[in-house]
């Protein structure tokens, strides 16, 4: 038996090994409420081999899917962490531009209770639009634009072809609900914090994760005069975010192996004042500041 033929009857007989799809992290959208062109609104894609989970919805999500090319028309699956304007005014364009580029099954949508009647709203507002693209010139899919919601409970909430998403319910001022979200995939796990001040359950669920996405605002920025007519912006900030400090402590509890920061308060702060915050919580560990199309 020649050498030749020796490597192809082996390569023939050995087992096949399962592809293993890898999971990338696209921050789509790092920034908050403030119109900031450089910064889209919350929006962070995992995308598992041709899989793409979205984490919230702000505005320019559809945009932001094209320039990082992924596909325009439907993610897999939308989690939304809470209804903060800024977080799902993304919504109609979700909706709407993915059945205009192609969509044709219902958009599956998990988030807080609220999130089926606020879709409903979207649809019910866009009713004309609706009409005009199905029954006009354009023959859009009828029913293309739907939403399949599921409105959820703590706990496991999708687990499919070894993606499996955990909420984790979190503290964001009054909200009766906000979650942060787990994502495990076959070759990383990753924790979104959505808006959220210090939460136990939180540290607990990002324990020794691969990645943490987490918001911020720089603790030595939280005056009154950081927002004009702001007496109670510092009460307000502690109530529905997390400091650079109270973040430094819970990464250095989870020790995650990378910290991403993103939906930054930045009141002026620079990316070393921050840094700077974190250690004073005592993370000294792999940090990066999140910008829009950076990928991990």
């Amino acid at each position: 038996m020649t050498p030749a033929l020796l490597v192809l009857l082996l390569a023939a007989t050995a087992p096949v090994q399962a592809r293993i799809d890898s999971t990338t992290i696209v921050l789509l959208g790092t920034g908050g409420p403030r119109p900031n062109p450089a910064a889209s609104g919350p929006a962070t894609a995992v995308v598992v081999g041709s899989r793409v989970f979205l984490f919230d919805a702000g505005p320019g999500v559809e945009r932001r899917l094209s320039a990082a090319g992924l596909p325009v028309d439907g993610v897999t699956a939308l989690f939304v962490t809470h209804l903060h304007s800024d977080h799902t005014l993304g919504l109609p364009d979700l909706i709407f531009t993915s059945w205009v580029m192609g969509r044709r099954a219902p958009l599956a949508a998990f988030g807080p209770h609220g999130l089926r009647q606020m879709i409903d709203h979207i649809i019910a507002a866009w009713s004309e639009d609706i009409a005009i693209r199905t029954s006009g010139l354009e023959h859009e899919a009828p029913g293309g634009y739907r939403a399949a919601v599921h409105e959820i409970r703590p706990g496991a909430i999708y687990d499919s072809a070894g993606v499996r998403v955990t909420a984790i319910p979190v503290l964001h001022g009054s909200w009766k609900e906000a979650f942060a979200y787990r994502v495990d995939t076959p070759d990383r796990s990753i924790v979104i914090s959505g808006d959220t001040r210090p939460s136990d359950a939180l540290a607990r669920a990002a324990r020794g994760v691969d990645v943490l996405i987490h918001e911020v605002y720089p603790e030595s920025r939280a005056t009154p005069e950081a927002r004009p007519g702001g007496a109670d912006w510092p009460a307000y900030l502690r109530a529905f975010h997390t400091s650079d400090v109270e973040l430094g402590r819970i990464a250095a509890t989870a020790q995650p192996k990378l910290l991403i920061l993103y939906h930054i308060v930045r009141m002026g702060a620079t990316n070393d004042e921050l840094l700077a915050g974190l250690r004073r919580g005592g993370f000294v560990g792999r940090t990066v500041i999140g910008e829009d199309l950076a990928r991990y």
